[in-house]
């Protein structure tokens, strides 16, 4: 007997706006603020050895050049800030969840069934004030599908054990 193909219409939808979404650690923006540091301490260095040397033979330029990169400094740093607040997780019964973004705002859904594996990374800095970022990755791509980055240690292991829990379930 061959059973009927049904496709029926969708009327109504999940609320997304529904989800209760966790916020990421306040401890991570020390770690996004120190990275972010030392970044611009590298462009102050290369800046003054540019300087030093008068690699433009211009005399008043450089100071032009300081001011611009401290006040570009300031504004990513005050992005930085606000935009911490934005990055918000949930992990639900089939899926797990990921928004951010101040300006260009993103909400990343990948349902444990599509999921392949599940990775926590920790870098020096993160390491330091025990953070770590979970990566998901899906069928098909090199890249992680969603990272979570700025949780806890045990709550990046504990929802890591969890995921593959549902996978191999």
């Amino acid at each position: 007997m061959i059973d009927s193909f049904k496709n029926l219409e969708v009327i109504t939808f999940p609320e997304i706006a529904n989800i209760t979404f966790r916020k990421i650690e306040k401890s991570y923006l020390k770690v996004i603020l120190i990275n972010l540091s030392l970044l611009f301490l590298v462009l102050f260095a290369l800046l003054f050895v540019a300087d030093y040397i008068n690699f433009f033979e211009l005399q008043y330029t450089f100071l032009r050049f300081y001011i611009s990169l401290s006040f570009v400094y300031l504004i990513v740093v005050f992005i930085k800030i606000i935009g911490l607040k934005k990055r918000k997780y949930a992990v639900r019964e089939k899926d797990i969840s990921y928004k951010k973004g101040l300006f260009f705002k993103s909400l990343t859904t990948v349902p444990f069934n599509r999921i392949q594996h599940v990775e926590i990374d920790q870098g020096p800095i993160a390491r330091f004030f025990n953070l770590a970022s979970l990566s998901v990755f899906t069928a098909g791509d090199s890249s992680d599908d969603l990272k979570i980055s700025g949780l806890l240690k045990e709550d990046a292991q504990q929802i890591k054990e969890y995921i593959s829990n549902q996978i191999d379930g």
